[in-house]
């Protein structure tokens, strides 16, 4: 890593965090490729597995997917046989998506695999060093989120404005 005066600059920083998060993400998508799912079809059966039955957009929610990928991936799950849709018993016009027995032992199979593959990976780090980059990327996350939350806010104000 470049030093600057006995600093990491910041940009040099931010280079770093970018291209190894590009290729952890590149070996997680690998990981889930080798379980035989596509992206959208494991996070859907992943979310169903640890938060149990949702309907469609509280999944879309977890998983951060676009609406119609969503459904897609519902769509194939259900046609494969491992979740299926039921009505809510608090909402007529909602259908609630679970797993099926199948679903479940596939989604189990998955997930545990996946999770291996991220240990392994992951086993380069101590405890404590896996403990300090989970510290510091969280604060920097954070930090983040909150100043796009700000610029929002910004944003939304000056556009209310504007149209005053």
């Amino acid at each position: 890593m470049i030093k600057k005066s006995g600093v990491i600059t910041a940009p040099r920083l931010w280079l770093v965090i970018a291209k190894s998060y590009r290729a952890l993400s590149l070996l997680a998508e690998q990981s889930i490729a080798n379980t035989g799912l596509c992206l959208t079809d494991f996070v859907a059966l992943e979310a169903l597995l640890h938060k149990g039955p949702l309907t469609i957009s509280e999944i879309q929610d977890k998983v951060r997917l676009a609406s119609g990928s969503m459904t897609a991936a519902v769509d194939r799950l259900e046609k494969l046989g491992l979740i299926v849709r039921k009505s809510s018993p608090t909402d007529r016009r909602a259908r609630v998506v679970h797993l099926t027995a199948e679903g479940k032992r596939l989604a189990v199979s998955c997930f545990k695999r996946h999770a291996e593959d991220l240990e392994t990976l992951m086993s380069a780090l101590s405890q404590k060093e896996k403990e300090q980059l989970y510290g510091s990327i969280k604060k920097l996350g954070l930090l983040a989120a909150e100043q796009l939350s700000h610029q929002e806010v910004t944003a939304n104000r000056t556009e209310n404005n504007a149209g005053k």
